[in-house]
């Protein structure tokens, strides 16, 4: 078993109360390995540590945690999937400068980002691999696993919002 760290944002606008009454029923419902943030009205954001066999395995049994708790939340986002150049250099621990020299240096084989403009971002299942050919960066399996299975939960979930509008 392994421990996976993860974090599942949900829409809770459609309840009527306030987020701190989900509390209980979070917990009851399985949630206890999260720490709950309830910030920003109308969203709940948890971050996980939950010991399972696999990433998915771990990402799939919180969604259905929080499911059981508050069936008309609406999952926005699971993360770690979108990552800039700070966000990549706080996780492999070297300066933004340093990846953004990688970038420009290995233009032709660096990941092909999801988005360019003032910030540009990636999938970070698609530029880890890419740091865990190089030899001086250290990549989790843990962290590899748990950002794709992310990648994998975001981009099904969009692909449902865009059959769901149409």
């Amino acid at each position: 078993m392994v421990d996976y760290d993860f974090t599942l944002k949900f829409d809770i606008s459609a309840f009527e109360c306030e987020p701190e009454t989900f509390l209980d029923q979070l917990y009851e419902a399985g949630c206890d390995d999260a720490i709950i943030g309830i910030g920003r009205p109308g969203r709940i954001s948890m971050n996980f540590t939950r010991e399972a066999k696999t990433a998915s395995e771990a990402v799939l049994s919180a969604l259905n945690d929080v499911q059981k708790a508050l069936p008309q939340a609406k999952l926005i986002e699971a993360t770690p999937d979108f990552v800039g150049l700070t966000d990549i250099a706080d996780i492999l621990g070297c300066s933004r400068q340093n990846i953004r020299n990688l970038h420009l240096k290995y233009q032709s084989s660096f990941p092909t980002p999801v988005h360019e403009g003032s910030t540009t971002l990636w999938h970070l299942a698609k530029v880890l691999p890419w740091f865990k050919g190089k030899s001086n960066y250290t990549v989790e399996d843990s962290l590899l696993e748990i950002a794709l299975t992310n990648m994998k939960i975001n981009l099904d979930r969009q692909m449902g919002d865009v059959y769901t509008t149409q």
